[in-house]
């Protein structure tokens, strides 16, 4: 039989009609978000609002993390047009902050940072009022696709760590931690006016001593703002929860984090990588 989630992992249901407009609206526009793709448990609360993260790229990843519920296989060909109908969508949903992220593509030689680009280009000609965040792959350790995306000006530059470094093999088998600890590094390195974001998943058979560790290692890497949350396992073919983690020790890793110096700490079983990212985004514009 399924385990029982503990009460504070469950998301309160929103209304379907709030998420249909949402839903039909991408439809129309021929759109993937990650909330979808990833089966986020706030995308009611999110859809509600309304609020999504753009998925650029396809929706079929070139890697197999264990975690991750995006399709895995053969990838689409790059859509060209891709950036003009999600500015008609976030201009439709009147947003604030926009969020795009893609499935990794290991395929295309700059693992697609001029897509990537051309979002931001067009998002911040035609909604200048607006934040952008980008949440990006780590592009194979390419710096010059990091290039391609930054000079764009992005608002926010964010690349999860989403896990501990001894977990990386079960985790995220074709990833690196050295790595993306590095595409961090090399991006306040090279655009230090904006800020860099980075998020992990708790629950995955990691100590908290190790959690305690990637906070000083994302520190040294000059990072701006940490989201932790609770892993939940999107179907059985994914990694099982080793652990649901109970909130004080999410408010004890918030508490911690904020000693250690970033700006913004979100910690909590149901914060994702975007997930209020608006709010949050307010709070870091204010000291750009």
């Amino acid at each position: 039989m399924p385990v029982r989630l503990p009460e504070w992992v469950v998301r309160k249901k929103t209304t379907r009609g709030d998420i249909r407009r949402v839903k039909t609206l991408l439809r129309e526009h021929n759109l993937n978000t990650v909330c979808e793709s990833a089966r986020c448990p706030n995308i009611g609360e999110c859809f509600s609002r309304p609020t999504a993260t753009f998925m650029i790229l396809g929706d079929h990843c070139t890697r197999a993390c264990g975690f991750c519920a995006v399709d895995k296989g053969l990838p689409v060909a790059v859509d060209m047009e891709e950036a003009n109908r999600i500015v008609q969508a976030a201009t439709a949903m009147k947003l604030s902050h926009v969020v795009i992220t893609s499935v990794t593509r290991d395929d295309l030689p700059d693992g697609g940072a001029s897509l990537f680009a051309d979002v931001v280009n067009k998002l911040r000609e035609a909604l200048p009022d607006a934040l952008v965040e980008v949440l990006t792959p780590d592009f194979g350790g390419n710096r010059d696709a990091l290039e391609v995306v930054l000079a764009a000006k992005p608002h926010i530059f964010n690349h999860n760590l989403e896990t501990v470094p001894r977990l990386y093999e079960k985790v995220r088998p074709q990833a690196d931690y050295r790595r993306s600890l590095q595409v961090l590094k090399e991006a306040k390195a090279m655009a230090p006016d904006r800020h860099t974001k980075s998020g992990i998943m708790a629950g995955l058979g990691e100590t908290q001593n190790e959690v305690i560790a990637v906070l000083r290692d994302l520190k040294d890497a000059d990072c701006d703002m940490v989201t932790i949350g609770q892993y939940l396992q999107p179907s059985r073919r994914h990694l099982p929860v080793i652990e649901y983690v109970r909130p004080e020790v999410f408010e004890e890793y918030r508490r911690i984090g904020e000693e250690i110096g970033f700006a913004l700490v979100a910690s909590a079983p149901l914060v994702r990588s975007s997930f209020n990212a608006a709010e949050a985004g307010k709070i870091l514009h204010k000291t750009l």
